[in-house]
């Protein structure tokens, strides 16, 4: 028997994979997700329109579905095939808030006393507001966040420990060498 030398292989040559051909030839590769911006959210653009939306603070499935029915849009299509028009309208559609009361995230709302529907960050800021009322106004729920408790009515024997005041349980002994800490 004789040993076969190993010869360094040419920059040409290429290595075959063990599966057969190259995947860059035959489309094997995972392509490039889009992202497709909609309401200051970036959404993959594999998505379906239907599940897609639901990625954005505010919508639920329900409220999916009412979008998807009013405008017209087949729930299955994936958003990367949404024309510049449909992402408009929808973002309009969304914004204005037409829908039965249901729906809607924001019911009798206490500063203007309508029933609106938001999304983003105008949910997350609203919320904040009404936190601070309830804690300027000193309610129950006010008085519970401010001291770090649950609002509704839970037990605190055993849950919630990690908002309890700090310096409480075991503490470890310190060990003094030669007089020092």
């Amino acid at each position: 028997m004789k040993k076969e030398e190993k010869q360094p292989m040419k920059k040409e040559e290429k290595k075959e994979s063990p599966h057969g051909s190259n995947p860059h030839e035959k489309g094997q590769m995972k392509k490039e997700v889009d992202l497709i911006r909609i309401l200051a959210k970036d959404i993959p653009g594999t998505q379906t329109v239907y599940s897609g939306l639901t990625l954005i603070k505010g919508i639920s499935w329900a409220f999916s579905n009412a979008v998807c029915k009013k405008l017209g849009i087949n729930k299955k299509k994936k958003v990367e095939e949404l024309s510049k028009e449909e992402i408009r309208k929808l973002e309009e559609f969304i914004n204005d808030g037409i829908f039965s009361g249901f729906l809607l995230n924001r019911r009798k709302d206490l500063d203007s006393g309508e029933n609106k529907h938001l999304v983003g960050s105008d949910l997350d800021l609203q919320k904040d507001f009404d936190i601070k009322r309830l804690k300027k106004i000193k309610s129950y729920r006010g008085i519970r966040h401010v001291a770090g408790l649950p609002l509704r009515g839970q037990r605190t024997k055993s849950n919630f420990r990690k908002n309890r005041r700090k310096g409480s349980g075991i503490k470890k002994k310190v060990k003094v060498v030669g007089g020092k800490k």
